[in-house]
């Protein structure tokens, strides 16, 4: 298959106007020319703060933009007919399209109900810290504005196993319910890592776990999506993915694609969840982006040569989802990791020109973070074109200095002056002699980004010497494809 790349399309602070949808489905076409070919889209089902919720404190799974519920019928993103019709608009373009999937934690109950419940340590959650008492807890979902239209399912406290507050004191804590456990096989952060945040759902509960594979078919079916982001998948036992995208997939006939965010630096955390899940899923490299924002930071300290050391690209290329930022890692958020603006051409190329995993594009540094005054990512347009048109091929490496480090690919015959070459320095400039392949001897090449603005020429062996600018990266292309990039993007 030609190269594929994935866009987040929604940042965190993106403004609460109900347009989203239109906005995603009027670039569709642009989108897709630019070499877009997934895109991942907000969670859009209705949040605890209305049309107002970014998505992840989830009120009704059911409710697209169709309901008055929370003080609003749209989401922040639109309603249910703007989200269906921009899912069409896509797919007509040949933009597949994944859903976002909350389902670890719940928010905006409609009522308290009186629970047994005791406190947890919140820095260590297998110690308990206080005896039962009756607490008030807010885990009543019977969502009056819905009026069991899809789903007469009602949620109660026996449906989770726990909450951060009690309403009958106003006193925040981790409190556990009466008679239930934390989920097994969950990250070990914290003692035991599966209560996040709101009420947390009770995923061994099998009325519980019949509910969401109901409602995940019925999402599918009503929504007609190709795939999904799941979230927060280390608060919730492996299991029960196994169980969920295994219902889904059956019901659906094919192989869902899906990939899972499981927040990590440590990539052995993740390829034991995907080992444990029997490779369900793809993952998002969190390894890889705490490299770039290592190197980022470091002021030309990093070593250049272990840039995709410990990474999940690096151990498992077929179920890497790599990135550069997301929408919380962005300033301001709770996993705040932002990788330098300088730096981010470096890792885009790192991303998009080279041979393994699926890069993912954060809105935000396609078309800039408004809030805080950062413009779009320099070239980020031009080397998603050099994606999806020429980086083929194999693949040579010369990670070999601590500063200047590349590669190149030799280009095939499926793809017309396909063929690439990469050099990038987190400090000063420097030369490397690198491989393009003997098919381009005699041939010029330039770099895209326009910082190197003279060409150079491949020698007979296939070699040529090619350079790049102190903290920056050069991208080189056979000159016809040079032009046709050019011709394309400005």
């Amino acid at each position: 298959m030609d190269n594929q790349t994935l866009m987040q399309y929604f940042e965190w602070n993106l403004p609460a106007d109900g347009l989203l949808w239109r906005r995603a489905a009027a670039q569709a076409r642009h989108l897709k020319r630019t070499g877009v070919d997934l895109i991942w889209l907000p969670p859009a089902y209705k949040g605890a703060a209305g049309g107002f919720d970014v998505g992840y404190g989830v009120y009704d799974l059911y409710d697209l933009g169709e309901f008055d519920q929370k003080g609003s019928v749209r989401t922040k993103y639109g309603t249910k007919d703007d989200y269906l019709a921009c899912i069409k608009t896509l797919q007509d373009a040949g933009i597949g399209v994944m859903a976002d999937i909350v389902l670890n934690q719940r928010m905006g109950a409609d009522e308290v109900e009186q629970v047994e419940a005791a406190r947890f340590d919140p820095n260590n959650r297998n110690q308990q810290i206080s005896d039962d008492k009756m607490i008030g807890a807010w885990t009543k979902y019977n969502f009056p504005g819905r009026k069991g239209k899809y789903s007469d399912f009602v949620w109660d406290w026996t449906c989770f196993t726990g909450i951060d507050w009690d309403a009958n004191t106003n006193q925040g804590g981790v409190y556990q319910f009466d008679g239930k456990d934390w989920s097994a096989d969950v990250a070990t952060e914290k003692g035991n890592f599966d209560y996040l945040m709101g009420a947390d759902v009770d995923t061994d509960n099998p009325q519980v776990v019949d509910e969401l594979i109901r409602w995940g078919n019925w999402y599918r079916k009503t929504t007609g999506v190709d795939g999904f982001r799941l979230d927060a998948i280390k608060h919730i036992g492996y299991d029960f993915y196994e169980k969920w995208l295994d219902a889904l997939r059956k019901d659906d006939g094919r192989d869902i694609f899906a990939f899972g965010e499981y927040w990590s630096p440590d990539v052995n955390e993740l390829t034991a969840y995907l080992a444990n899940t029997n490779d369900r899923m793809s993952l998002l490299d969190v390894p890889l982006h705490m490299n770039f924002r290592n190197a980022s930071t470091s002021k030309g300290k990093f070593d250049m040569h272990n840039l995709f050391q410990n990474t999940l690209v690096g151990a498992d290329i077929m179920h890497a989802v790599t990135f550069v930022d997301n929408h919380d890692t962005q300033p301001g958020q709770a996993l705040e990791s932002w990788v330098e603006p300088w730096f981010k051409p470096l890792a885009y190329a790192a991303i998009l020109l080279r041979r393994d995993g699926l890069p993912c594009v954060f809105y935000a540094d396609y078309y800039g973070l408004r809030n805080d005054g950062q413009p779009p990512v320099p070239d980020l347009k031009w080397m998603m074109m050099a994606r999806r048109y020429y980086a083929y091929g194999e693949q040579h490496d010369y990670f070999d200095h601590h500063n200047v480090v590349g590669w190149t690919r030799e280009g095939d015959d499926a793809h017309e002056n396909s063929g690439c070459a990469v050099l990038m320095s987190d400090g000063p400039g420097g030369e490397k002699v690198m491989y393009v392949g003997k098919r381009f001897a005699g041939q010029m090449f330039r770099d895209i980004t326009r910082r190197a603005l003279d060409a150079v020429v491949v020698g007979d062996d296939g070699n040529a010497l090619f350079h790049v600018p102190g903290g920056g990266v050069s991208v080189w292309l056979a000159e016809a494809a040079y032009a046709d990039v050019v011709i394309h993007c400005d």
